[in-house]
């Protein structure tokens, strides 16, 4: 098995338009969440969410491309463009060959079906644009990433709703490591923050109207955010030849699933997975510092990770830092594991754990070391990043310091 590493990485998220951005806001625990600006918003019961603000998408993208680019993919294909040029990696020849694109996204492109119904229900219109189906279609975002860097390996996208990210990075890692591919462009992007995506959710009854607050006792459940996780995943030995920069390196993964309800979770197949994962990474429960939780801020969740964890590390999980960004730049579906992994990141090469903010009262039944409201400076070699999603799919994803 092939060594893979982390050359790039890239995000737009309501944190900030870059990585740098984005680690100094989880470092200074500052909140993305606020109200929702978007049409028809006064109309929804739930009008808070991790919004990105002020892209100018127009700016950036011609006409052409406006009329083929969903928000999500147009996040996605702003992430990777940073991710890329951090990677240092040209893709012609060869390269182009065996580097591809494994993407999550739960809903794809929402915003397009929003608008064309309003469209066509509420105007009245017969007719739609020609691209509305290449527009929203979930492996959108995938297929622009490999036409603009000329990426001509395995390209595809996973949706598995909030693990779609961490699946489809386990899968580019899987890639990697076996020799099917070099390098691989992966994460994940969501852009649900319209009138229909919000108004699904609110059915769920999930949904907070004030604020995330993960693992806290006064929880009021789940808030929606948006943006996107773009990662370069390379061959440990492709990248030390040519001197690039190494962020992390990617050392396991495990999936699982729950085979119960497609709602509630189970702490049984939420263990399964984090112990598959420690296993595969042939790593002990004491060699983990710090777990990126799921961390939803609802209370099957919230409760059911925390049993997980203290299951599959026994007396070690007292001794774990387990935080929840989502707090911070709410819960992005199947993009938010990738923006999570820039948490993991942070904490391996800055020795700084990004904090559950928002956190007000203990709960006797999330009773482990959840990095309350401030960001904390220590050592770690090794961290988990979780994903536990509708349908009972889990996926954890295991790094090491480099």
């Amino acid at each position: 098995m092939k060594r893979v590493v982390i050359t790039g990485a890239g995000t737009i998220n309501a944190l900030g338009h870059s990585v740098s951005e984005t680690l100094t806001s989880m470092q200074e625990g500052r909140c993305g969440i606020g109200a929702l600006e978007f049409q028809d918003v006064d109309r929804l019961s739930i009008k808070i969410g991790g919004q990105v603000r002020d892209f100018e998408a127009e700016g950036r993208f011609n006409r052409q491309q406006m009329a083929l680019y969903d928000r999500f993919t147009q996040f996605t294909l702003f992430a990777a463009d940073e991710a890329i040029q951090q990677s240092g990696l040209a893709f012609d020849g060869e390269l182009a060959t065996t580097t591809g694109v494994v993407l999550g996204t739960a809903g794809g492109g929402v915003s397009t079906w929003d608008d064309n119904y309003r469209s066509v229900y509420e105007d009245g219109k017969n007719r739609v644009h020609p691209f509305v189906v290449p527009k929203l279609m979930n492996n959108a975002a995938a297929s622009h990433v490999s036409m603009e860097h000329n990426l001509k390996g395995p390209s595809f996208t996973v949706s598995t709703a909030c693990a779609s990210s961490n699946h489809a990075m386990a899968q580019a890692f899987q890639m990697v490591r076996t020799g099917m591919a070099t390098a691989m462009v992966t994460g994940g992007s969501e852009s649900m923050l319209c009138f229909g995506g919000v108004k699904a959710w609110e059915g769920l009854r999930v949904m907070s109207k004030d604020a995330c607050r993960p693992f806290s006792a006064n929880r009021k459940g789940m808030v929606q955010g948006e943006g996107a996780g773009i990662f370069v995943f390379e061959e440990y030995e492709h990248a030390k030849a040519r001197g690039a920069e190494i962020l992390c390196e990617v050392i396991g993964f495990a999936m699982s699933s729950d085979a119960a309800d497609i709602v509630m979770p189970s702490k049984q197949g939420a263990a399964r997975a984090i112990s598959g994962a420690l296993k595969d990474a042939r790593l002990n429960p004491e060699d983990v510092g710090y777990i990126n939780a799921h961390g939803t801020g609802t209370a099957a969740n919230d409760k059911t990770e925390c049993a997980a964890v203290a299951d599959s590390f026994g007396q070690h999980a007292d001794q774990l830092m387990i935080s929840s960004t989502k707090s911070m730049h709410g819960h992005l579906i199947g993009g938010t594991g990738a923006v999570e992994l820039l948490a993991c990141i942070m904490a391996l090469r800055d020795g700084v754990i990004a904090p559950t903010i928002g956190y007000e009262e203990p709960d006797p039944e999330c009773a482990l070391d959840v990095v309350p409201n401030e960001a904390r400076d220590a050592k770690v070699d090794v961290v988990l990043s979780n994903a536990f999603a509708f349908g009972g799919l889990n996926a954890v994803l295991a790094l090491r310091k480099i």
